[in-house]
């Protein structure tokens, strides 16, 4: 396994036996809804290289609804790329939610994650090829959270 994929398998056992240890500061859920309130929506571009990953970080101030919208991706267009939304560490790594991950073909106007945030702070979003890139995937990905 490389890149994302291995990322995700690890995070996701990691963020599992955590989760079940203990009660986290964040959670997410898979239930497709926009964030209610005031709206801040981030929007961060690049380009993947094939069996690699981008991670962005932002801020949240204020916990509440979140949803992360793949809003572009290509060549082709109809490309399906590992989506993550989580807490960076020092590395710069992106740390997954529980639930926190997903594969998608980009929608511009569908989240293909969302949830709940309980606490404000650094959070991230990450991007990578699973495995189907011929080259370099260009991006588009918009963070909405209150």
């Amino acid at each position: 396994m490389t890149g994302l994929r291995h990322i995700i398998v690890t995070t996701t056992l990691a963020v599992a036996a955590i989760s079940a240890a203990a009660c986290g500061g964040s959670s997410s859920t898979s239930n497709i809804a926009a964030p209610t309130g005031t709206v801040t929506t981030d929007t961060f571009t690049g380009t993947v290289q094939q069996s690699g990953t981008n991670v962005h970080s932002f801020m949240v101030t204020t916990p509440g609804s979140i949803s992360v919208t793949l809003t572009a991706a290509g060549p082709p267009s109809t490309i399906t790329m590992g989506l993550g939304i989580g807490n960076p560490d020092a590395s710069g790594n992106c740390i997954f939610l529980s639930g926190g991950t997903t594969q998608a073909i980009a929608n511009p106007t569908t989240p293909q994650l969302s949830g709940s945030l309980t606490s404000s702070g650094a959070y991230c979003v990450a991007i990578g090829d699973i495995g189907n890139a011929a080259g370099p995937i260009t991006y588009s990905i918009a963070v909405s959270h209150t």
